[in-house]
C-alpha cells in the first residue's frame, strides 16, 4: 500500500512538473500581443457593443492558441540553436526538461482549438488565421535565417492580428491605419533583431543575425520609428473617425483650425514619445523580448495607457453603456 502511495505521488508530481514545462513553453506572457485584435473594435466606434466584444474576445482567444502552438513548433525546430543562447537554452526544450512527444501533442491540440475557434467566427478570421500559421512554420522551418524576410514576418504576424480583429467585428481600416500598423510592427521587428544581434556572440545563434550589421538594424530602428509616428499623425489628420457625441463640440471653438474630426491628433505627442522611449530600450538592448517591456516599463506603460486613454475619450466620449 505504500509503495502504491509513493508510485502515485511520483506520477502526480512528473504530471504537475510537465505541466508547469508546458505554461513555460506556451509563452503566456507573449499574448499581450495578441491585444491588438482589438484595435479595430476601437476605431471603429464598437468598444460598447457587447456582441463585437464577444467575437473579438474568441478571436484574442485563437490567436493565444495560434501563437503558443507556432512558439512550440519553433522551440523544438530551434532547440540545437537555442542551447548556444545565452537565455533561451533554459527553455523547456532547449533544457530537455519537457518530452518531444508532450511538446508535439501540446503543440497540435493548441493548433486545433484555434482553427475550431476560428471556424466558428468567419472565413476571413479562419484565413488569417490559417494565414499565421503557415507563415510562422516556414519562419521556424528556415524562412527566419533569410535577413529582412525574417523581418517581415515577425512584422506580418502583427498586421494579421489587427485584420483578424476586423474581420470579426466586420470594420473597414484605413490605408493610413495600415500604414500605421506595418511600421510599428516592423519597428517592433527590427527592435527585436537589434537587441538580439548586440547581445549574442556571433555565430552562435540563428544564420540571418550573422548576416546583419549592427549599423543596417540601426537604420532599420530609425526608419521605421519615423515612419510609426508618421503614418500615426496622418492618419489622426486625413482618417480620424468622427466622434459620435456632442461632448467635443466645444472645443471646436477654440480656433478656427480646430474641428471635432481632427481631435486625435492630440494623441501623436503621446505616441512620439512612446516611439522614442522605445528606440532607447532598443539601443539599450533591451527589446529583445518587446511583450516584457510592456508589461514592465514604466515610462512605456504609462504612455501605451495614455495613449489609449485618449483615444477611448476622445472617441467615445460620454458613452458608457453596452449596446
Amino acid at each position: 500500500m505504500a509503495d502504491q502511495k509513493i508510485q502515485t505521488l511520483k506520477l502526480n508530481t512528473s504530471f504537475l512538473s510537465i505541466l508547469v514545462e508546458i505554461i513555460k513553453v506556451s509563452r503566456p506572457i507573449h499574448w499581450v500581443k495578441n491585444l491588438s485584435v482589438f484595435a479595430a473594435l476601437i476605431f471603429s466606434r464598437n468598444l460598447f457593443v457587447e456582441f463585437y466584444w464577444e467575437r473579438v474576445i474568441l478571436a484574442f482567444i485563437s490567436f493565444s492558441f495560434a501563437a503558443s502552438a507556432t512558439y512550440i513548433f519553433n522551440d523544438i525546430a530551434d532547440a540545437p540553436h537555442d542551447r548556444l543562447h545565452p537565455t533561451k537554452r533554459f527553455r523547456p526544450i532547449a533544457a530537455r526538461r519537457l518530452p518531444i512527444l508532450a511538446a508535439v501533442a501540446t503543440m497540435g491540440a493548441f493548433a486545433l482549438l484555434s482553427l475550431y475557434i476560428a471556424t466558428n467566427l468567419s472565413t476571413l478570421f479562419l484565413l488569417s488565421i490559417s494565414a499565421y500559421l503557415c507563415l510562422q512554420a516556414l519562419y521556424s522551418l528556415g524562412l527566419k535565417n533569410l535577413p529582412i524576410i525574417d523581418i517581415l514576418i515577425i512584422a506580418a504576424g502583427f498586421v494579421l492580428r489587427v485584420y483578424g480583429g476586423a474581420f470579426v467585428v466586420d470594420a473597414h481600416l484605413s490605408v493610413w491605419f495600415l500604414l500605421c500598423i506595418i511600421s510599428v510592427a516592423l519597428f517592433l521587428a527590427s527592435g527585436k533583431r537589434r537587441a538580439e544581434i548586440s547581445s549574442i556572440p556571433e555565430g552562435k545563434t540563428r544564420v540571418s543575425l550573422t548576416k546583419y550589421g549592427q549599423e543596417l538594424l540601426n537604420s532599420y530602428v530609425t526608419m521605421f520609428a519615423n515612419a510609426a509616428w508618421m503614418s500615426w499623425a496622418l492618419f489622426t489628420f486625413f482618417e480620424s473617425p468622427t466622434p459620435e457625441t456632442r461632448v467635443w463640440l466645444f472645443l471646436a471653438e477654440i480656433s478656427r483650425t480646430t474641428t471635432v474630426s481632427k481631435l486625435l491628433m492630440a494623441t501623436i505627442p503621446i505616441a512620439i514619445f512612446g516611439i522614442m522611449r522605445y528606440e532607447a530600450l532598443i539601443f539599450e538592448n533591451r527589446s529583445e523580448t518587446p511583450e516584457k517591456l510592456f508589461l514592465t516599463d514604466k515610462a512605456l506603460v504609462g504612455s501605451v495607457i495614455l495613449w489609449l486613454g485618449m483615444v477611448v475619450w476622445i472617441l467615445y466620449g460620454g458613452v458608457t453603456n453596452f449596446s
